[in-house]
């Protein structure tokens, strides 16, 4: 399993301990850190079932600065989640094939 995980997020702390809780092993994507590239991107919309912009953050102030009113094509949103990683929706849990985000944190569950 692997998790897109951002240390400052609280939900996305608590998503880490549910892991650890059910003794699961996962490997941590710090994806501020290490942004993602659109074939990551679309790789793990694919696996969410979602469009890009139902990823993003709409109160972020990147989105409220850049986007806010806007209408973008789905590869126009990835383009921005690229070059804004704060705009993505946390934490996003990923089991093989499947992903969810972990808001609300009942979601991780159906994942496990």
């Amino acid at each position: 399993m692997k998790i897109w995980h951002n240390n400052r997020c609280s939900k996305s702390r608590c998503a880490v301990e549910i892991l650890n809780e059910n003794k699961v092993k996962f490997e941590e994507y710090k994806y501020l850190d290490n942004p993602p590239n659109a074939s990551d991107i679309k790789d793990v919309l694919s696996k969410l079932g979602m469009k890009a912009s139902e990823l993003i953050r709409k109160g972020e102030p990147a989105f409220k600065e850049n986007f806010k009113g806007k209408e973008l094509s789905e590869k126009e949103w990835i383009e921005a989640t690229v070059k804004f990683p704060k705009l993505i929706e946390r934490p996003i849990v990923i089991n093989g094939n499947r992903a969810v985000i972990g808001r609300p944190l009942e979601n991780i569950k159906n994942i496990l």
